[in-house]
């Protein structure tokens, strides 16, 4: 039964990238003209929720959200979730309603016709050069305003499946910290078994997603990073640990499931 399954995955899996294509051609009219200007940056994120939500709902998928506590429109918070799965950043954009920036890799800027705008609209980072680093604290400084917010996998990349949560880098509660914007922990228990790297993985189902209670950062000082970071991980590490689904598909043994802390 496993073996007949495969060329359907296969299938579902090439429908996922002729999908993104066709959507983002028939979308690029659209998202060029908005993202030329940053000031048009409130239109191209209305767009790029359009283009998310045809790619989770042609794909078979649904979304469950429970939310702890709502973002207020005219303020800026700093989104964490885990990463579990290449859905992760359409997930997080088709249900936030409030205009997000992602700091992303550079490497995908090499995806064809995808690749262009997402250069024009993300602040890449090359995490080896400290130069790098420093650009996303002074592209972040103009971003953040006028309700726009900003999203980070703290993990920095998809951990292997048998990883519950890999140890959060410092960059996203740094920068939090900076700019004083609450932390934003989410946690995405479905992406990983529906939809992760395994091309004989997966099918259509339910993304379930817990938005908790914000962490504030007012009055916080750099100092106090690694407490915040230590903080947002538990958060989102203890939940994960709570989840039979999640938990299912990762796969470790019983004995080597309890907390791990980052430090």
């Amino acid at each position: 039964m496993k073996y007949i399954k495969i060329p359907f995955l296969l299938i579902w899996r090439l429908w996922f990238y002729i999908l993104m294509m066709i959507t983002v051609i028939v979308l690029s009219p659209f998202l060029l003209v908005f993202s030329f200007k940053e000031a048009h940056y409130h239109h191209f994120w209305k767009v790029a929720r359009i283009l998310s939500k045809i790619l989770i709902y042609g794909m078979g998928f649904w979304i469950d959200l429970q939310l702890d506590e709502e973002m207020e429109s005219n303020k800026s918070y700093m989104i964490c979730p885990n990463h579990a799965s290449l859905m992760d950043p359409f997930v997080l954009i088709a249900i936030s309603k409030n205009p997000i920036v992602f700091v992303g890799k550079k490497e995908l800027v090499k995806i064809p016709v995808f690749g262009f705008f997402y250069k024009r609209v993300v602040i890449m980072v090359d995490r080896n050069n400290p130069k790098s680093r420093k650009r996303v604290y002074e592209m972040a400084k103009k971003r953040l305003q006028n309700g726009v917010s900003m999203a980070i996998f703290p993990e920095g990349l998809v951990p292997t499946e048998d990883v519950v949560l890999a140890p959060f880098k410092k960059g996203a509660f740094s920068l939090a910290i900076e700019y004083q914007i609450p932390i934003v922990p989410q946690a995405y228990y479905d992406c990983k078994r529906l939809f992760s790297w395994d091309f004989l993985k997966g099918s259509p189902g339910t993304f379930r997603i817990h938005q908790h209670k914000f962490i504030e950062t007012k009055d916080l000082h750099i100092d106090d990073m690694e407490s915040l970071k230590n903080k947002a991980f538990d958060i989102l590490h203890s939940d994960l640990l709570k989840d039979e689904k999640y938990m299912k598909d990762t796969n470790r043994p019983n004995n080597e499931r309890e907390f791990k802390s980052p430090l």
